[in-house]
């Protein structure tokens, strides 16, 4: 079984920046994974935020384009969220999501971002 473990959620002031960091703690072939975040508010449906898939290709939701950047280390089996210029709106919970060969999905247990004054 695979265990993604999120870290780097938290307070933060509108402008403000966070790195959310997820990372499996399973003897996998991490390159063969895509990766992706997640994030989910109070009452709201879970929206992609943004996507690295295992050929390189990424991927972001029009809400958070030119703000986050999606990244990962295959060597250390991680994929981090750079998260600037926050706003109130980005207030969820975010989770990490991995899709392995055949049709294998896991999740993180989410982290919470927190945008206000």
């Amino acid at each position: 079984q695979v265990q993604l473990v999120e870290s780097g959620g938290g307070l933060v002031q509108p402008g403000g920046s966070l790195r959310l960091s997820c990372a499996a703690a399973s003897g996998i072939i991490f390159s063969s994974a895509t990766m992706a975040w997640y994030r989910q508010a109070p009452g709201k449906q879970r929206e992609s935020v943004a996507v690295f898939s295992r050929n390189g290709g990424t991927g972001y939701a029009d809400s958070v384009k030119g703000r986050f950047t999606i990244s990962r280390d295959n060597g250390k089996n991680a994929v981090y969220l750079q998260m600037n210029s926050l706003k109130p709106d980005d207030t969820a919970v975010y989770y990490c999501n991995m899709i392995l060969p055949g049709a294998r999905e896991y999740w993180g247990q989410g982290t919470q971002v927190t945008v206000s004054s």
